[in-house]
């Protein structure tokens, strides 16, 4: 069984009990680290999930060896005919872990809350919007550009568009506008 997990912005394919060297966690030695970006697992049996872009409710859980740096890299830098050299190392700070199990169900209560969330999410978001259409006609939004705000006028009968242009309305077209329709009417 091997999994295809994302750890710190790079892409693993671990398997149970595999050491690899990661970007650093912020952890300490010894510690359990569990990581739900899990983009595919494949079960041994020639079954394979895909995520879309992860599989819900998969984790990986690790343990952290150690906290160690990578190997020197060196920069240098040299402009020719003109004197200039620099030369500079780094050492990138990484972390040693060792994969402990590979979870396709999803035990962690992490991911059944946010399964939880974005289900219940979903069906507000809807009802919000629908509220917002049927209440439209009795309270419409002033915050539009002059252009909306004319075409809105013009094309809604006066008795809808009470209290629709406030008393200390500054755009001259919206209140010309304005004084044409109640004129026509």
């Amino acid at each position: 069984m091997y999994a295809v997990v994302k750890i710190g912005g790079h892409q693993y394919r671990v398997s149970e009990g595999d050491v690899l060297f990661v970007d650093k966690q912020n952890e300490e030695p010894g510690n359990k680290l569990t990581f739900d970006h899990v983009l595919l697992i494949n079960d041994g049996n020639g079954g394979v999930t895909v995520g879309k872009p992860t599989v819900e409710g998969a984790s990986v859980e690790a343990e952290l060896l150690d906290n160690v740096k990578a190997d020197k890299v060196i920069v240098f830098k040299k402009k020719r005919r003109k004197g200039y050299q620099v030369k500079n190392g780094h050492r990138q700070p990484m972390s040693q872990i060792e994969i402990g199990s590979i979870s396709a169900s999803g035990s962690t209560k992490k991911s059944k809350k946010k399964a939880e969330a974005k289900t219940s999410e979903a069906p507000k978001k809807k009802d919000e919007k629908e509220t917002k259409k049927a209440s439209a006609p009795d309270k419409v939004s002033t915050d539009m550009n002059a252009k909306e705000a004319i075409e809105y006028i013009n094309n809604t009968p006066l008795a809808e568009l009470k209290g629709f242009v406030p008393e200390d309305e500054d755009r001259v077209t919206v209140q010309r506008a304005w004084d044409s329709k109640q004129e026509e009417e």
